[in-house]
């Protein structure tokens, strides 16, 4: 164990993070999302149902892209439906309490989404049990 790292973060999810250069995305996915059959590198967290906690885990960590136009990307639903999902706002309401995580967030189509998160760094399974519970982090540089 390290002082200052949530205990959530396991060893390997600390390398891939470390290992991730600017520009790099990484994703954070729901239990039903395809991410064993997609990941380049694949974590799986089952035993974690809230994407919420990782996000708690890594942000203070994980430097977001100041120069890219959106540092958080959601997946559209595959139906389309009369509000959006619940769990959205909670991913960009808690991006946006670091830095350079106060930009629109970037609303993808289910099929161009899986396509994105095959370029991913990694992708990491949770247990997560909200719909549409699917987001991709873009990795900045860590401040001078």
């Amino acid at each position: 164990m390290l002082n200052g790292i949530n205990p959530i973060i396991s060893p390997e999810l600390l390398k891939i993070l470390m290992e991730m250069g600017h520009g790099d995305e990484i994703v954070f996915c729901d239990r039903n999302f395809p991410a064993a059959s997609k990941a380049k590198n694949l974590i799986r967290y089952d035993a974690c149902n809230s994407i919420l906690t990782m996000l708690d885990a890594i942000l203070p960590l994980f430097p977001l892209d100041y120069a890219a136009p959106h540092s958080l990307i959601i997946m559209h639903p595959a139906v389309k439906q009369a509000t959006d999902p619940p769990i959205w706002g909670a991913f960009i309401n808690k991006v946006k309490e670091y830095p350079d995580g106060g930009k629109e967030a970037l609303i993808v189509e289910r099929l161009d989404f899986i396509e994105r998160a095959k370029n991913a760094y990694c992708i990491v399974l949770t247990g997560e049990t909200a719909r549409c519970g699917n987001l991709i982090l873009k990795k900045g540089v860590v401040p001078a």
